[in-house]
Formats: structure tokens, C-alpha cells, sequence
């Protein structure tokens, strides 16, 4: 098994003020290292300096130094962690470590004493919470959430796109029927046209009459047309501007019926909030005070404090004892020394001093508490005075936009209407111009050409909507066609789902299948008599969450026994020998490793505290790990090291 962080390269460690190593360089090889030595060696103390520069906060500095620091060298890469010792106490963490998020590692690679997976068999943990511990679930469930709403989108985009294919026939249909009625128009307009040139024989024109005549005709159906769209547009229009001016009406009453805001109003709440606060962190301050005040007293009254008792003792010479028994005398009626001006007071007087401190503190707790629901109440009045406020300018300034539309409407409207009256005007000099010359000219002439103008016409409005069906046609198949790629869209959105719906239970089944897995073999590897059987139970119970029964995952462990008959029996953890819960635990960590792929990211598995286990069980369950991790560094004692085989890198001197 390989991992992405440089496998089969040599890695070089320096360490510097960490647990009890000065500074160290040590050299690890893939496989196995065994850090030999005896307790107090430091091997631990090496094994927290590849926990820190992994990404781990779980190591220690040294206790004299002010700065600790790791560098790991692995291939052609090199990581580092700095530990900086703070002045108020405590250690921060800083450099470029091998992991962002060490908890994976933490849990199933760091298998130290103290590891929370390996210590979970021995304290009878949630095994259940430790495998899904690192499992963002609300992350899982916001996703879900996410692709949910996708599908969605997309579950509408298909079904647009299936429409559009079941009305792609019936516009088809629709375009065979205007080519047919188009055929008929032209051959009804071609035989109207024979129909003209057969009377033109037998009357006396001259061309340019007829020509003429021709070209009245053709200039007053352009214009017929032209005032047909503007009085098309102009009704449109209107009934734009209609819409605008009652919406305009709307907004003038919905601003009419608003309450005003007083113009001070909103000055005066910012300025009560503000004395709120300062109230409320001066109520804060006290209330800190009098609190430290009055447990500094309750401990100096039990004795505590005995720097401050010494200090005492040292001013007056005397023994801290003496001192305390001046300060707590035995009946609380008789007198004492004030800790604070020296004075004699009675204890009494002290009780009754510390009673009126913790009556003020309560009182000012009550005071800050009212404080604080007055600021909320104003702070909720100030913004509701902000939400008016906005709404009120946001319906002014859509008054504003809407009577400048209005403006802009009216005059396209007017524009629009002496367009119109133009193009009427225009009508009828044409009309009076054609009637002029058909006045001159035969009846049944002038008719025929009447009824040939008609089906031009006719047959303009018919190649207008054959083209519009077409280009409908055309979109209607563009979006037939986006079909099959929004299918393949969802199917692949639908597997995700699924896999983030099942990712939680996978998980418990692997880590489960895991460990049986593993134990099996281990068992059987390291024999241990009468331990036939351990293995983990997948099941669910209920469990109260507030007043609500929910079901519940839970983790069962099982030990099963033989007995010296050869009967097999269930047995508890609590009758497990020390090194078999240690076995069970260190399992119980790699199968974690295996299901969360911890060797993906964490070149390192560490192992220390063996000693519970004898050393050919050691040697056996290390030859095993070998096999999952690239880099395995284990602690052990000289005796138990020298069961593991010797072509294992040692190091003897940390």
C-alpha cells in the first residue's frame, strides 16, 4: 500500500526542545524503525516530534525551553513545526506541518499509549463515534441539500426539453399546412394574374397608366402594413403605461398610508443604545469585581492562599500558622486580623461584609440582566425604525423611477399616435390616388387586379407565419436536443446523492467489515488459546433525544470464548487479559486507518507501550502492520525488540 507523501523515500527528522530532547537528527527508513532503548530514552519524546510536524498539537516542550521546533525532510519536500511557549502558560503551534486537519491521524495513525481508538476497548468507548468522528456529516447533509435543489432544477429543465420535443409534431404539421395553403395562394395569385393579362388583351391601355396604377397599389399595401405595426405598438404601449401609472398610484398609497419617521427618532435610539452598552460593560466590571473580591475572600476564609499568609507571617515575624491562626480563629464570634488593613475585626463582621458583597453582586447581576433586556428591546425598536426607513426610500425612489417611465411612456405614446395619424393620412391619399386611376379604367379590370393585390397580401401574411413556425421549430429542437445531456447531468448528480445518502452507513459497514477482518487474522496469528472469536455487531437502538425516542447506531463488541470442553461462550471485555484488550485496541485503530485511508495524506503509524503484549506477539503484529503503513516507528524494549526481525531499521540513540 503506497501513500502520495514521497513512499519509498528516506525521511530525516530534527528535533529541537521537545518533550526531553535537546536536539536530535534521526534518520528513518519505509518499513519499520524500531526506536530501541530503555524507559526515560526519549523514544516517546521522538514519537511526539513526528505527531507535531505530521500536524498533531499532542506533543510537549521542553520544559526549560522557551521555543521547540521539528523539521521533517521527506523526498524532495520538507516540513517544519514550531512550539512557542506563551506568557500567560500554554504552547502555540505554528509552521507548515505535513497535514491541515490532523484528527484522522490523531485517531487511527498515533497509536501512543494514550490514543482515545486504542484506549477505547479498555474504557468501553463509543467505537460507533470514534470511526464517524471525522465524518463532516453536517457538511454531507448541506451537500445533500445542494444536489437536492439541483436535481430539481433539472428535473424541470428535462421536462421543459420534453415538451419541446411532444410539440415539435404538431408544429411540423402546422408548417405542412401553411405550405400547402402557400402552394394554393401562389397558384389562386398565378391564375388571377392570367386572369389580368387576358383582359389587359382587349382593353385600350397605355403602359404607363398601368404601371402607374400597378405602383399605387403596391405602395398602398406597404403602407396599409406600416400603419397595421404602429397601431400594433401603440396599443401596446398604452397598456404599458396604464400598468405603470397604477403601480405609480400604488406606491403613492402604500407611501400615504406609511407612518412618518420622525427625524429624531432614530438619533435619540442610537444614542440610548450606546448608554445602554456603556451601562451594561460598566455593570460587567463590577460585577468581574466584586465576584473576584468575593471569592478571594471565601478562600482566605478556608485557609487558602498561603502566599499570602507567608507574606503576612514574613512582615510580622512569625510562622505562616501563627499568622492563620490570628486570621481564622476557631469560633467565627471571636476577633481577628483583617488580611487587608491589619485591624482587629470579628469574624462575624467579616461574614456579614461578605454577605453584603454577594447581596450588591446579586443585585448587580438583576441590574445587568434588566440592562440587557432594555438593549435588546431598543436595539429591536431601532431596527425596525431602520426597516421602515429603507422601505420608505426604496418606495420613494421607486415613485421616481416610475414617473420618469411615465414621462418617457407618454411621449413614445404621443410619437407612436402621430405616426399613426401619419400613416392613415397617407392611406387615404393612396386609397383616393388608386380610385383615381381605377376610375379611368375597365370594371372588371380594376377588379381583377383588386382580388390579385388581396392574395399578395394574403400570402405575405402566410410566408410571415410559415417563417415564425420555423424558427419556433428550430428552438423548440434546440432545446429536444439538450435532453440526453440533462439526463446524463442528473444520472451523474443522482449517483452523487446516493453515494453522500449511503457514505455515513458505508462507512460503519466498512470499519466494521474492517475489523472483523483483521481481528480474524491477528487472532489466528498470535494464538491467544482460548479467544476464538472478536468481532464488532453493526446495530441499531433507541435512544431518547429530549422527548423524542430516535434510532441509533450503535457499535456492539463481542468476545467469544472456548471452553476446555470445546464449547464456545460469550465473555465481556472486563475478563480480557491486559495484553489481548491491548491487541483488540490496536486493530480497532487500523481499521479506522484502512477505512479513512489515513495512509493517503500520513506517511506515519506510530506505536508505542507494547510491553502488555510478549515480545513474539510484538514481532507478529508488527510484521502485520507493516504490511498497511508506509512508515511504521515503534518504541520498544531492547528484550522485545530482538524478536522482530533484524532487517528492521534500529535506532539506539535518540
Amino acid at each position: 500500500m503506497q501513500t502520495s507523501r514521497a513512499a519509498g523515500t528516506d525521511a530525516s527528522v530534527y528535533v529541537s526542545n521537545i518533550g526531553g530532547i535537546e536536539e536530535t537528527t534521526v534518520d528513518l527508513t519505509p518499513g519499520v524503525n524500531v526506536l530501541v532503548g530503555r524507559n526515560a530514552t526519549n523514544r516517546t519524546s521522538f514519537l511526539q516530534s513526528l505527531m507535531a510536524v505530521s500536524g498533531s498539537e499532542r506533543a510537549s516542550l521542553k520544559g526549560d525551553a522557551e521555543e521547540g521546533r521539528v523539521e521533517l525532510e521527506l523526498g524532495d519536500e520538507t516540513f517544519t513545526r514550531v512550539l512557542t511557549r506563551r506568557s500567560g502558560g500554554g504552547v502555540d503551534f505554528s509552521g507548515d506541518p505535513v497535514l491541515k486537519d490532523p484528527e484522522l491521524a490523531d485517531l487511527f495513525a498515533f497509536l501512543l499509549e494514550d490514543n482515545e481508538a486504542r484506549r477505547a476497548i479498555a474504557t468501553k468507548g463509543d467505537l460507533r463515534d470514534l470511526v464517524m468522528r471525522p465524518v463532516d456529516t453536517e457538511a454531507i447533509n448541506d451537500r445533500i441539500d445542494e444536489l437536492v435543489a439541483e436535481r430539481e432544477r433539472l428535473d424541470d429543465e428535462i421536462e421543459s426539453a420534453e415538451a419541446a420535443n411532444r410539440r415539435i409534431p404538431e408544429l411540423e404539421e402546422r408548417r405542412v399546412e401553411l405550405e400547402d395553403e402557400i402552394a394554393e395562394k401562389r397558384e389562386a395569385l398565378e391564375a388571377k394574374q392570367d386572369e389580368i393579362d387576358e383582359a389587359d388583351a382587349g382593353v385600350e391601355e397605355s403602359k404607363e397608366e398601368k404601371s402607374e396604377l400597378e405602383d399605387a397599389l403596391d405602395r398602398l399595401n406597404d403602407r396599409r402594413a406600416e400603419l397595421e405595426r404602429v397601431a400594433s405598438r401603440l396599443e401596446n404601449e398604452r397598456s404599458s403605461l396604464a400598468s405603470v401609472r397604477e403601480e405609480r398610484e400604488d406606491v403613492e398609497q402604500t407611501l400615504e398610508e406609511m407612518e412618518a419617521v420622525p427625524e429624531d427618532e432614530a438619533e435619540f435610539l442610537d444614542e440610548r443604545v450606546s448608554s445602554l452598552r456603556d451601562r451594561k460593560r460598566s455593570l460587567d466590571s463590577t460585577i468581574t469585581q466584586l465576584q473576584s473580591l468575593i471569592q478571594f475572600n471565601e478562600e482566605m476564609l478556608d485557609g487558602e492562599h498561603t502566599e499570602v499568609l507567608q507574606l503576612l507571617a514574613d512582615e510580622e515575624g512569625a510562622e505562616s500558622s501563627a499568622v492563620t491562626d490570628a486570621l481564622l480563629p476557631d469560633s467565627e464570634h471571636s476577633g481577628g486580623r483583617c488580611w487587608t488593613c491589619g485591624s482587629e475585626v470579628s469574624m462575624e463582621d467579616v461574614e456579614d461584609t461578605l454577605d453584603k458583597l454577594r447581596s450588591l453582586a446579586r443585585e448587580k447581576r438583576q441590574e445587568r440582566s434588566d440592562v440587557t433586556s432594555e438593549l435588546e428591546e431598543v436595539q429591536a425598536e431601532r431596527n425596525e425604525l431602520e426597516t421602515r426607513v429603507e422601505r420608505r426610500e426604496s418606495l420613494e425612489e421607486r415613485l421616481e423611477e416610475l414617473g420618469e417611465e411615465i414621462e418617457e411612456r407618454e411621449a413614445a405614446t404621443e410619437r407612436l399616435a402621430a405616426e399613426r395619424e401619419e400613416a392613415e393620412e397617407a392611406v387615404e391619399e393612396l386609397e383616393e390616388t388608386v380610385e383615381e386611376l381605377e376610375e379611368g379604367r375597365h370594371s372588371a379590370v380594376l377588379d381583377l387586379h383588386r382580388e390579385a393585390n388581396e392574395l399578395q397580401f394574403e400570402l405575405n401574411d402566410l410566408q410571415d407565419d410559415l417563417e415564425r413556425v420555423e424558427e419556433e421549430i428550430a428552438e423548440m429542437q434546440a432545446e429536444a436536443d439538450r435532453r440526453e445531456d440533462l439526463e446524463a447531468e442528473r444520472e451523474e448528480l443522482t449517483a452523487e446523492l446516493e453515494d453522500l445518502r449511503t457514505r455515513i452507513d458505508r462507512l460503519e459497514a466498512e470499519a466494521v467489515e474492517s475489523f472483523n477482518e483483521h481481528m480474524e487474522t491477528v487472532l489466528d496469528v498470535l494464538d491467544y488459546g482460548n479467544v476464538s472469536r472478536v468481532w464488532i455487531e453493526r446495530a441499531t437502538e433507541q435512544v431518547r433525544e429530549g422527548r423524542r425516542k430516535v434510532e441509533k447506531t450503535v457499535f456492539r463488541l463481542h468476545v467469544v470464548r472456548t471452553g476446555a470442553d470445546g464449547t464456545a461462550y460469550e465473555d465481556t471485555v472486563d475478563h480480557l487479559s491486559e495484553s489481548e484488550r491491548e491487541v483488540i485496541g490496536l486493530v480497532f485503530g487500523l481499521a479506522g486507518y484502512l477505512v479513512h485511508e489515513v495512509y493517503e495524506e500520513c506517511p506515519f503509524m506510530l506505536l508505542d507501550s507494547l510491553e502488555a503484549i510478549d515480545s513474539n506477539r510484538i514481532a507478529a503484529l508488527v510484521d502485520y502492520f507493516h504490511e498497511y503503513a508506509p512508515y511504521i516507528a515503534v518504541a520498544l524494549l531492547p528484550e522485545d525488540a530482538q524478536a522482530l526481525d533484524d532487517d528492521y531499521r534500529r535506532v539506539t540513540e535518540i
